[in-house]
């Protein structure tokens, strides 16, 4: 795969995600906010303060990067949250936009620059940001934010592929991490899928809805 810059990479699926490329031997750069202790035991180049909402720190880790050249940029940074109608927290609201949506595009535009033909661009979104998968509603903000990600990721592959790089729009599964109160699979096995379906991503899939396990997804 190369190289490959990793946004969240500190815990989670993006922990795991760093673990596995870098034991394969890609060369990782993770993002984060806080580096864990996890994190520091892989041999990946680490930026710290890396917050995918501040534009000017993005900017001063390219900058770091100088000339290097992105083989797959993977937005994996998010929040989770929980609103129901009659309970709703605007702030939340907007954060849950700002951090889910907002960042992963904010990622790309600065990013850009290290991209080249060939190069991959990964949104890791989540089937809750399925109109056509909703049946239980709540989660307003995080439901919201990732169909607006969704989206981004669509108009992406649209603005990118005339450059020759395709882009993969992929839920990881019900993931068992800290976001979810530790339910779901492990990470260790969503991170495989995803890296598959990263590794399988070709020019004409570009844009398209996966769920890590191969199966095509609804908007």
């Amino acid at each position: 795969m190369g190289i490959v810059l990793i946004t969240g990479a500190n815990r989670g699926i993006g922990l795991e995600l760093s673990r596995q490329l870098t034991e394969r031997g890609d060369e990782v750069i993770a993002l984060c906010r806080k580096a864990s202790p996890e994190l520091e035991a892989l041999e990946v180049r680490v930026f710290e303060k890396a917050d995918v909402t501040d534009a000017a720190a993005l900017e001063a880790v390219s900058q770091d990067l100088g000339n290097t050249k992105i083989d797959v940029l993977i937005n994996n940074a998010g929040v989770f949250t929980y609103e129901a109608f009659q309970d709703l927290d605007f702030e939340q609201l907007r954060t849950s936009f700002e951090v889910n949506a907002l960042g992963a595009l904010r990622v790309t535009s600065i990013m850009q620059r290290h991209l080249g033909r060939g190069s991959k661009i990964v949104l890791i979104t989540s089937r809750m940001g399925s109109i056509g998968d909703n049946g239980s509603g709540g989660y307003y903000g995080y439901r919201m934010a990732k169909a607006a990600l969704n989206m981004a990721g669509v108009n992406l592959a649209h603005d990118f592929r005339s450059k020759g790089i395709a882009v993969a729009i992929l839920h990881p599964g019900m993931v068992a991490t800290e976001m979810t109160g530790h339910q779901g699979i492990p990470a260790a096995e969503s991170a495989e899928g995803l890296v598959a379906r990263i590794d399988a991503l070709q020019l004409q899939d570009s844009g398209s809805f996966w769920h890590a396990n191969g199966e095509r997804l609804p908007w």
